[in-house]
């Protein structure tokens, strides 16, 4: 966005990058001081210069994402310039003398500043469809498979003992609730799959503390009927429909495989009806992208 409107774009990092909300409302306070000081008084010109080793530039400022790509899109350049008592230049971010005949801009460029909020990200559902490949349910095993070497075995033997210990283990309920939730917060993201009686596999990507109620949508958008009602079964034929649930509440993180199941009245009463069917629920623009899941 910074080649298309780079004011816009610098204000945007600034609001949205600098975690530290009151550290980041000080510094845009701070560069809405130094434009608005240039707008009422343009004849100044001590106003139009910023020393970027002053203090307060350095502790508001400076160390904010985004700030000096805003100081150079609004018409900041950075010069060495003398200081008074000082032997050596120092660096300014001085305005370029075209600015002054554009002084409705810099105010513009305050409002926005002071006025803007963080971006929120948009996750990427990265939808996809697939059909199972009939060969994706024959596979050869060399004869070697179940022969388990040496050190297999020393593990095996080694993660059974502590799966013993840890099922012996007096653990109160507040320790087992303590580690539920530490399981449940180590996964962000989790990849769902949903399976059609037709074969078709629908793909999306959430958030693991998203709600059911995303998924169920997610699946209502890809249906040439939308209304058609359906329930979704987890793993293991759980049926899923506290739709306020979480993925993570669910044990559907990292990833899950479930399966779609039609309302049977209502589709045996379509069928009754006689009306001829699409070949497929989903919408035609998504049949003609699917992939095959080898």
């Amino acid at each position: 966005y910074f080649s298309v409107d780079p004011v816009a774009a610098s204000i945007m990092e600034i609001h949205t990058f600098n975690r530290d909300r009151e550290k980041a409302r000080a510094g845009v306070e701070t560069m809405a001081k130094y434009l608005d000081n240039i707008y009422l008084h343009p004849e100044e010109e001590k106003y139009r210069k910023i020393k970027l080793q002053n203090k307060v530039f350095q502790e508001r400022i400076s160390c904010l994402e985004g700030t000096h790509r805003f100081f150079q899109a609004v018409g900041f350049e950075t010069k060495m310039l003398p200081v008074p008592g000082q032997e050596t230049p120092e660096e300014f971010y001085v305005l370029k003398e075209e600015m002054l005949s554009r002084l409705e801009d810099l105010k513009d460029y305050k409002e926005q500043l002071l006025s803007s909020e963080p971006v929120r990200a948009q996750l990427d559902r990265q939808l996809c469809l697939f059909q199972p490949s009939p060969a994706a349910a024959r596979f050869e095993l060399p004869n070697d498979f179940y022969n388990l070497t040496a050190e297999e075995i020393k593990r095996e033997q080694r993660l059974r003992t502590e799966a013993v210990e840890k099922a012996s283990m007096l653990r109160t309920r507040a320790m087992r609730e303590k580690e539920e939730q530490r399981e449940m917060r180590k996964y962000n993201y989790t990849l769902l799959r949903v399976r059609f009686p037709d074969g078709y596999i629908l793909q999306g990507t959430f958030y693991a503390r998203e709600s059911l109620s995303a998924l169920y949508s997610f699946v209502r958008e890809a249906l040439r009927e939308d209304w058609l009602p359906f329930e979704l079964l987890g793993p293991g034929g759980l049926k899923l429909t506290d739709e306020s649930l979480a993925f993570n509440e669910c044990g559907l993180v990292p990833s899950a495989l479930l399966t779609l199941a039609w309302d049977t009245a209502v589709m045996e009463d379509i069928q009754a009806a006689g009306e001829e069917q699409a070949p497929s629920p989903l919408k035609a623009e998504l049949l003609s992208r699917v992939q095959t899941l080898l």
